[in-house]
């Protein structure tokens, strides 16, 4: 109750402002700096957009600040219809909400690689990460208003990509060429609704939801310009400190030198300044080395201790972010990955349905692959799903990992299992298979009929779900049977494609450094660093049933 009337309250004052602003879209700057109760006001409202994301209500930026969640619902004139993908999701919320609060915004426009060696490389996979090289202010003129939906459309959106993420945050505190984030604290008041989680195999999200039992839920954007929501887990890797995976929040920044122009309404002149990332109170390097929280020599040799015992990265955080004591409830913990992956199942029937609508499937394959799947542009860009699939692959296999781990912890007395049944393998299983015949995947033939699938038999196809956009439908959703294929229009190429995609189809690890700009002739089996011969073990019923 406690916490709805706070939702409530902080809803009142944001609607509060919205007459305010609109009767023109000026971005008229009446705060200096941040205070934490604009801080504590922005977390609401990205957990506000999450809510609406999680239940699908909207599936793209502009929806969902059309949505009902939105208290700034109704003042923006349908001027804001972007494109959001990954990065810019993280500064399209930041920014809009700053242009609704007259807030200060300045963010990095440009980055350079680290390291020369690293500069004939794509700026967003840099092994050695980036530095800033520029920074832009939303600052006001004398007798000009800044116009704010021409500023987050044009100069904002032209400049942010998932390559100013990729800096050394604790270091970048150079005068005027800051980093906009700092490295959150392993804590619930540090990861919280708004902050940022960087994969550095190319990909942003925002949380929106942490629960009581150490839980972080999310919000992405994708190339094809949709909102989806899930579960942080081993689908965001850990990677070298240069290269600033993680949780990140955005630093202080405070408008200095500014004057009040009572005609304007808004400070003018003056220069956004940042705080250094030590400045901040959730700061900390713990994720990047270990709770020793100082840097060492080789990062992976970093310990997670906590109450005298040693645990991995995803252990550590899960139960650091738990309140209390973390309790392990097996058939619950199954239940909440299964309905994970089943709304990541959900989301990608609209994935796929974007890339048949568009006709890709129509078109005549590439002669080639991109050179990297997952770093690539134009229509492998916006419909195909390489990236996509390897973290939904990835979160089957972490379903299959967490039962043998709760398994043999429950095996070995562990008292955070929370289980008094007598089956704990049947008792898994069954919340599994449960939870997936209630998961509905549907996806329409080419022919118009449609075939429904659950979460099992998704699983069992998922190595066959192909994320190449130039086949039809039935090949994307994994078809195997002579009835299903029947109404697949693809001549013998393109299922000779499908066929030598086998081995990129059965790897997880998104390679972004790796050359995949190969033939259909060359394409005869794993090549160094891309594509495997046998896809990992992700048959959950397979071991439950043992």
């Amino acid at each position: 109750m406690k916490i709805v009337l706070s939702m409530l309250m902080v809803c009142s004052f944001l609607f509060s402002t919205v007459s305010a602003f609109a009767a023109d879209t000026s971005w008229k700057i009446t705060k200096t700096t941040w205070s934490d109760t604009d801080e504590k006001a922005y977390m609401e409202f990205v957990s506000l957009m999450g809510q609406a994301v999680e239940k699908h209500e909207c599936r793209s930026f502009k929806e969902c600040i059309q949505h009902p969640n939105n208290p700034y619902k109704g003042s923006d004139s349908g001027q804001l219809d972007i494109h959001v993908d990954c990065a810019r999701l993280a500064y399209a919320l930041r920014a809009y909400f700053a242009w609704k609060n007259g807030l200060p915004f300045s963010h990095v426009s440009d980055v350079v690689p680290r390291v020369p060696a690293d500069k004939d490389n794509n700026l967003r996979y840099t092994k050695n990460g980036n530095l800033v090289s520029a920074r832009s202010s939303m600052v006001a003129t004398k007798n000009k208003l800044t116009d704010g939906p021409t500023y987050i459309t044009g100069p904002l959106m032209d400049s942010v990509y998932t390559a100013v993420f990729r800096l050394e945050d604790e270091n970048e505190n150079r005068p005027g060429l800051e980093s906009d984030y700092y490295p959150a604290d392993i804590s619930r008041e540090a990861i919280r609704p708004g902050t940022a989680i960087y994969d550095p195999a190319g990909h942003v999200a925002i949380v929106y939801k942490v629960t009581d039992d150490g839980k972080i839920y999310f919000i992405d954007a994708h190339p094809d310009n949709s909102l989806t929501s899930s579960m942080y887990g081993t689908k965001f890797v850990r990677s070298r400190p240069v290269q600033g995976a993680g949780f990140k929040n955005f630093r202080k920044q405070e408008l200095v030198g500014a004057t009040y122009d009572a005609n304007l309404g808004s400070y003018v002149g003056g220069k956004i300044t940042v705080s250094s990332a030590s400045a901040h109170k959730e700061f900390s390097i713990v994720q990047k080395y270990g709770t020793d929280n100082k840097p060492i020599p080789n990062w992976q040799d970093g310990a997670f201790i906590l109450a005298g015992v040693k645990l991995d990265y995803y252990d550590y955080l899960r139960a650091k972010m738990s309140k209390g004591n973390l309790r392990i409830v097996p058939t619950e913990e199954v239940k909440s990955i299964a309905s994970d992956l089943c709304n990541a199942a959900q989301d990608r029937v609209e994935s796929v349905q974007g890339a048949l609508t568009a006709g890709i499937q129509n078109k005549t394959h590439p002669e080639r692959l991109p050179y990297n799947l997952y770093g690539t542009s134009g229509e492998w860009e916006s419909y195909s799903t390489p990236s996509r699939d390897a973290r939904f692959k990835t979160s089957f296999k972490e379903l299959r990992d967490t039962v043998e781990k709760i398994f043999n912890a429950y095996q070995a007395g562990d008292p955070q299992i929370d289980y008094s049944g007598t089956d704990i393998k049947g008792d898994m299983l069954n919340a599994y298979l449960q939870t997936s015949q209630a998961c509905k995947v549907n996806y329409t033939k080419s022919n118009g009929a449609v075939v429904s699938l659950d979460l099992e038999n998704v699983r069992q196809r998922l190595f066959a779900l192909s994320f190449d956009p130039y086949h039809c439908v039935e090949l994307r959703w994994g078809a195997s049977t002579e009835q299903e294929l029947a109404s697949c229009k693809d001549d013998s190429t393109k299922r000779e494609w499908f066929k030598r995609e086998v081995w990129l189809r059965n790897q997880i690890e998104r390679t972004y450094d790796a050359r995949m700009d190969y033939s259909l002739a060359e394409l005869t089996g794993p090549k160094p660093g891309v594509g495997v011969a046998n896809p990992p073990d992700v048959d959950v019923v397979k071991y439950l049933s043992q």
